[in-house]
C-alpha cells in the first residue's frame, strides 16, 4: 500500500540533538536529592506529520478490537481512534486494509546497551559483581547507544524498553527506561519524566555469586537477612533528611542509601528478579515490613501459583512464554503461566531478557496465548495485546502516556503485515511520537548505528 497525497516521507533520523539547557537553578531544600538536574532527559522526538491510517484492524491494547478503524496522528500524539473519522484537510492517508495497528510494543526487561553486540568482554556492562549491595550504580550509565540491537528491536515493533542491571545482587542498581531512537547518548534516548526502577534479585543469583566465594549471602536465609538490613540503613537515612532543618543537619551523600530511599517515598520502582512462589511471597512481606511496594516481579516462573496474591497487592509479573528449566529455581515452569496471571484479575507481562527474544516479543505472547487455548482458557489477540503494551507500560509507570491507542497518549503505534500474533506476520512501518522510525520496505527508515557503518553491508557494498 502506498499513502495517499504526495507528500515526501524522508524525515532525518536526530543523531545529533540539541541539549537541553536549564532555565533557571532552584533552590536546593534541606531533605530534597541534589540529583534532579544530574543526567536528565534530554530526549527531543523526531519530526512528524499528520497521519490517518484507515482501514486496520486496531488492537488497542485496551483490550479492545476495532475492525475497519481509523486512526489519527498528529503533532506526536494519538489525536482520535475510532470506527470511523472525518479527515482534517491536507492529512496523508494510509490504506492499511489487511493489516493490524498496534501500540508499540514495550520490553519491561533488557539489557541492551549494557550487554551489547558484539557481545565480547569489553561489552559485559550489566552486572556490578564486586557486592551484594550495588544500589548505587545506574544502569544508564553502561548503556552504548551504539549497540545494533536496538535497531533488531525496532524492527520487531519495539518502541521503549527498559535496560535494567543484571542479577547478581541482591541489589543491582537502577534501571532506565529508553525511548528506542537513535541517539549520541543515553540521555537522549531516555524517556521523559519516566520513574526509575530499582532492580533487585533472590534466590539462586546473589547466593551462588557470593556464597561461592565464602561471602555473604549464601544462603536464601541469608538473602533475606541482607535485604532487611539493607532497608534498616535506607529508613535511617531518609528519617535524618526528613528531619533536616538545614544544609548542614542533612546525612553525608550516599549514592546506595540515595537510591533505597527513593523506594521508600514511592519515588522509585522496584523491579525484582524472583522465579519461586515463596520467595516471591517472602519479599511482598519484606516491602510489608519498610513500607514500600513491589512493583513487578521479574521472570516470575512460579506466578501462577500465587496469581491471587499478584492481583491483592497490585504487582506485575513480566514472565517468559515458555523458558523453564534451565536451573532449579525454573523447573516448575508451565506454558500457562501467563494467561493464569491474566486470569486472576493481576498484571501480566511478556518480557524477553534477551537480545534476542526482543526482536519478537509478538511470538511470545502468541505462544503464551496458544497454550492457554489448548486448556480452554480462550484468549483473545485484543485481551494478549496487554501483555505487551498497556501492562508494560503500567509496569514502568508511564501508562499515561503510552502503551494504548488512546487519544491524547504518545502516536508510538505499529502497522503489521498482518495479525501480530501470527509467525508469518511483521512489523511493517514503527512509529515513536508520531514519526516513521522503522520502515521494513523502505531503505531510508532502517538505521544504522554508527558502529555498523564500514563494518556490515549496506545497500550491496562495505
Amino acid at each position: 500500500m502506498m499513502f495517499k497525497k504526495r507528500h515526501s516521507l524522508a524525515l532525518l533520523l536526530p543523531f545529533a540533538l540539541a541539549l537541553a539547557g536549564c532555565d533557571a537553578i532552584q533552590e536546593q531544600q534541606p531533605g530534597e536529592p541534589e540529583t534532579d538536574d544530574a543526567f536528565a532527559s534530554t530526549y527531543q522526538p523526531m519530526p512528524s506529520e499528520p497521519l490517518l491510517i484507515v482501514n486496520a484492524t486496531l488492537l488497542t491494547g485496551t483490550g479492545e478490537k476495532i475492525e475497519n478503524g481509523q486512526l489519527l496522528m498528529r503533532d506526536g500524539r494519538i489525536a482520535a481512534v475510532g470506527a470511523k473519522l472525518d479527515a482534517p484537510e491536507g492529512v496523508r492517508v494510509f490504506d492499511a486494509r489487511g493489516r493490524y495497528v498496534t501500540p508499540g510494543i514495550i520490553d519491561v526487561h533488557s539489557h541492551l546497551g549494557d550487554y551489547a553486540s558484539p557481545g565480547v568482554n569489553a561489552h559485559s556492562d550489566g552486572n556490578e559483581m564486586t557486592n551484594p549491595n550495588t544500589a548505587e550504580v545506574w544502569a544508564e550509565h553502561s548503556v552504548w547507544p551504539q549497540d545494533p540491537g536496538f535497531v533488531t528491536a525496532l524492527a520487531g515493533g519495539v518502541t521503549t524498553l527498559q535496560v535494567l542491571p543484571g542479577s547478581a545482587n541482591l541489589f543491582g542498581g537502577r534501571g532506565v527506561t529508553l525511548k528506542n531512537i537513535p541517539g549520541r547518548s543515553v540521555m537522549e534516548m531516555k524517556f521523559p519524566d519516566a520513574p526509575y526502577g530499582l532492580k533487585m534479585a533472590c534466590g539462586e543469583n546473589p547466593k551462588r555469586v557470593y556464597g561461592s566465594s565464602g561471602r555473604s549471602p549464601g544462603t536464601r536465609m541469608g538473602n533475606v537477612a541482607g535485604y532487611r538490613e539493607a532497608w534498616i540503613n535506607a529508613r535511617e537515612y531518609l528519617s535524618k533528611m526528613e528531619k533536616a532543618t538545614s544544609p548542614d543537619d542533612m546525612p553525608k551523600r550516599d549514592l546506595e542509601l540515595e537510591t533505597l530511599a527513593g523506594v521508600l517515598k514511592g519515588e522509585i520502582l522496584v523491579h525484582n528478579h524472583c522465579y519461586r512462589a515463596d520467595e516471591m511471597l517472602v519479599m511482598l512481606e519484606i516491602a510489608r515490613e519498610f513500607d514500600f511496594k513491589v512493583g513487578t516481579f521479574h521472570h516470575a516462573v512460579e506466578a501462577y501459583k500465587i496469581a491471587d496474591k499478584l492481583a491483592e497487592t497490585g504487582t506485575c509479573a513480566a514472565m517468559w512464554a515458555d523458558w523453564w528449566g534451565f536451573k532449579m529455581e525454573a523447573f516448575d515452569g508451565i506454558r500457562e503461566n501467563i494467561p493464569l496471571v491474566d486470569a486472576a484479575g493481576a498484571c501480566a507481562i511478556v518480557h524477553s531478557d534477551s537480545e534476542v527474544g526482543i526482536q519478537r516479543l509478538n511470538q511470545e505472547a502468541a505462544k503464551a496465548m496458544a497454550a492457554a487455548n489448548r486448556v480452554g482458557m480462550q484468549i483473545t489477540p485484543e485481551q494478549a495485546m496487554r501483555w505487551l503494551t498497556l501492562n508494560a507500560a503500567k509496569s514502568l509507570g508511564i501508562d499515561e502516556q503510552t502503551g494504548s491507542l488512546e487519544a491524547g497518549k504518545m502516536a508510538d503505534v505499529v502497522i503489521w503485515s498482518g495479525n501480530p500474533f501470527s509467525v508469518y506476520s511483521r512489523a511493517e512501518k514503527v512509529f515513536i511520537d508520531g514519526a516513521l522510525a522503522w520502515d521494513s520496505e523502505d531503505p531510508r527508515f532502517q538505521p544504522k548505528t554508527d558502529f555498523e557503518l564500514g563494518i556490515i553491508e549496506i545497500g550491496g557494498q562495505l
